[in-house]
């Protein structure tokens, strides 16, 4: 398959009742359960700062901040395709490089005309695809929230989606690494500019 990189670079940033979305930026011949190095960015519903604060130039987390950067851990230890990079709390926002490995799945299983199940049979009807970078961030969020409901942070809520990015090389890996780790240095200049975060 040869992939078009040139689609997953454009950022597509919309206005609705004046706030910010971003529009689906999934490539439709890409299948995200591929292993392969992905960018995500995972906002919180309005921008909200419920994540903690930055003071001094550095991230300070609350409770429910700490229990997203546990959840994240956990997601390596829940799934044993799965590595994790660079990653930052923010108060409004999430930035994390995930690493999906080699494992054995439905898109390795043929049938006798010799194609995969997973194209054959999942993705044309849109079902979740165990392993897929779509539904481990879901979990991610999932679980977030579910302890923010239990833990009186009943207004706290994602963004329906996330943006993601496939990493395409070195070059590209190292800026998002750094960007990741200048979060919190940027954060006086970008914590009111919402299509600034995804800028590296």
């Amino acid at each position: 398959m040869i992939l078009n990189f040139a689609k997953c670079s454009l950022i597509i940033m919309t206005k609705y009742k004046n706030i910010f979305r971003i529009e689906p930026a999934r490539l439709k011949e890409w299948d995200y359960s591929t292993p392969w190095w992905y960018y995500v960015t995972v906002n919180t519903k309005n921008h909200i700062h419920h994540l903690g604060k930055v003071e001094n130039e550095k991230m300070i987390l609350n409770d429910l901040g700490m229990v997203v950067e546990t959840e994240w851990l956990k997601t390596k230890l829940l799934r044993t395709n799965v590595d994790l990079d660079y990653f930052i709390v923010m108060p409004n926002h999430f930035h994390g490089i995930i690493i999906l490995n080699p494992t054995k799945s439905l898109s390795n299983v043929k049938t006798r005309r010799g194609e995969s199940l997973q194209n054959d049979s999942f993705a044309q009807f849109g079902q979740p695809i165990r392993n897929s970078l779509s539904v481990i961030i879901n979990q991610f969020k999932g679980s977030v929230k579910r302890w923010a409901n239990k833990n009186n942070y009943p207004n706290f809520s994602w963004q329906s989606r996330f943006y993601d990015r496939i990493i395409r090389n070195e070059k590209e890996l190292y800026n998002i690494r750094k960007y990741i780790e200048q979060n919190p240095l940027k954060w006086e200049f970008e914590k009111n500019k919402p299509e600034n975060i995804f800028d590296f």
